[in-house]
């Protein structure tokens, strides 16, 4: 073999080896210059194949929603309908129903309320007497307000708003409030109707009041009513009161007033008891007379000293206090039972004072009538306790609102002679 044979042999050999070795690199090399398809950037995962242009189309990738996040979507939705709807009705039951106006004009309406009645037996009662407008409403609306009527009767209205009427039938003092003013010299009677038309209390609820035997025993009035301890002021009491409060708070501000007047006049209130053998309820029903005749202060103190010189005076044989307001009461508080009281008009006729069966009358029967026929003031009160020193036995009226005081009959009978005659002249 020549040499360049053997030459070319070991190029060839060389050569060989040589693409061997490159191709065993090349896989290599590609491995770990191309990346795999998985691994390739979700953008590039969406890119198409480019354009002719050296642009790539994007692929677009549809993603599903699952049907459960939906499913909760619209729970959420009707959770926030339901929400709004259940604010929206507790707005209008709670904020908007309690004040509408009741159904009515303001009627007066009587409602009694058992100790046992529960809300919806009060709410049936309520409808019954036409004071609600939606029974079903005005029950929820007292299911959450927790409505806890105080049985008795109740002086409602039926114009009255449901928060009104509950606060009414609660009587915890919530209620609207009215302004009572008692004038000097008002009796029981009158009263009652001044509390039921300022919608404070039933009339007659008020009069059973003032002579309930166990409430009289209570405030430690003596007697068959609180006639004369009912104090005449302005008060600031509940509509719908409880009657037997309202009597309670009048006889509490006459306990206050009374107990300073005995301090400021010891002497006049030992004089009473000493002579006359008075208490407190003697003094009372004799200032309530002196209350009704006076007209001017200045005379309080005179018209008291007639009525005690009568009671005291020996000579004075007959004790009749010839009193006419006495005779007028016992038209009111005896009603039918003194005949000639029927058709009393508020000023007593000679019948009515002069008949034997009207006990009021001071005509006919000696010394105090059974009771006060009014409610005096401080300044009857301080009449009596304090009396003026005279020695009248008379007095009448002289057409001036004042009065003619006469020691001696002779002297009254002038005196009543010449005030018919300026009377008949003016008319």
């Amino acid at each position: 073999m020549s040499r360049s044979s053997s030459s070319g042999t070991a190029a060839k050999k060389a050569s060989a080896s040589r693409s061997a070795k490159a191709e065993a690199r090349s896989p290599r090399t590609e491995a770990r210059t191309t990346p795999k398809a998985d691994d390739a950037p979700a953008s590039a995962r969406l890119e198409g194949p480019r354009s002719s242009k050296g642009e790539r189309r994007v692929r677009t990738r549809r993603v599903r929603r699952s049907p459960e996040g939906g499913g909760r979507t619209l729970a959420w939705i009707v959770v926030l309908a339901l929400g709004a709807l259940v604010a929206a009705l507790a707005t209008y039951v709670l904020v908007v129903f309690p004040s509408s106006a009741g159904p009515g004009t303001g009627k007066d309406v009587e409602l009694a309320v058992d100790r046992d009645d529960d809300a919806p037996a009060i709410v049936a009662k309520l409808d019954r007497a036409g004071l609600l407008r939606s029974p079903q409403t005005f029950a929820l609306y007292a299911r959450l307000v927790g409505l806890r009527a105080t049985p008795g009767v109740h002086l409602l209205t039926d114009d009255a708003s449901p928060h009104e009427l509950v606060r009414r039938l609660e009587r915890e003092g919530h209620a609207t409030r009215a302004k009572v003013t008692i004038p000097e010299g008002w009796n029981r009677f009158d009263i009652a109707k001044r509390l039921q038309t300022l919608h404070v209390a039933w009339a007659q609820a008020f009069l059973d009041a003032t002579a309930n035997t166990d409430l009289l025993r209570e405030i430690g009035v003596d007697g068959d009513s609180a006639e004369g301890f009912l104090f005449p002021a302005t008060y600031d009491l509940p509509l719908d009161s409880d009657p037997k409060d309202v009597v309670r708070r009048l006889v509490s501000e006459f306990d206050r007033r009374f107990i300073q007047l005995e301090q400021n006049h010891r002497l006049g209130r030992a004089q009473l008891e000493g002579t006359l053998g008075w208490g407190r309820r003697e003094i009372v029903t004799l200032a309530s007379m002196v209350e009704k005749e006076a007209a001017v202060d200045e005379e309080r103190a005179l018209i008291a000293s007639v009525f005690l010189n009568r009671l005291r005076d020996p000579a004075f044989k007959r004790k009749v206090l010839q009193c006419d307001p006495t005779s007028a009461y016992g038209c009111i508080a005896l009603r039918d039972r003194v005949p000639a009281c029927a058709g009393f008009a508020g000023k007593p006729t000679h019948a009515i004072n002069v008949d034997p069966l009207n006990t009021y009358s001071t005509y006919v029967h000696e010394g105090l009538p059974p009771g006060p026929i009014g409610n005096p003031g401080t300044k009857s009160l301080q009449a009596v306790l304090a009396p003026a020193s005279t020695k009248y036995l008379y007095f009448v009226v002289r057409g001036d609102r004042r009065h003619a005081f006469s020691e001696t009959l002779e002297e009254h009978n002038t005196a009543v002679k010449d005030f018919r005659e300026r009377t008949s002249r003016d008319h």
